[in-house]
């Protein structure tokens, strides 16, 4: 049973789910803070929090897509420099 296990861990596509669902966690407590702090303001009119969310969204994105090509390792792919279409997990 181990080995069935290690070796679902050690595929490329498990690995990235599994650091996107960490990285979407972290990520997104910290925007659900802000929002709410935006929220909640007085002196925030009310369309800055949906702004900042829609900001936040192609940011997150883009963060995302740095991390794959700074730690390729993390995601269970060696960085040989090929088509970035081929190893893309996320639109």
């Amino acid at each position: 049973m181990t080995d069935v296990s290690s070796g679902v861990l050690n595929h490329p596509m498990v690995r990235t789910l599994l650091v996107f669902s960490a990285f979407r966690a972290v990520y997104g407590m910290g925007i659900l803070v802000v929002t709410y702090a935006l929220a909640t303001s007085d002196n925030s009119p009310w369309w800055l929090s949906i702004m900042f969310l829609g900001t936040s969204m192609v940011f997150s994105r883009w963060l995302f897509r740095r991390l794959k090509q700074r730690w390729p390792g993390l995601f269970g792919r060696q960085g040989d420099g090929g088509n970035e279409s081929e190893h893309q997990t996320t639109p």
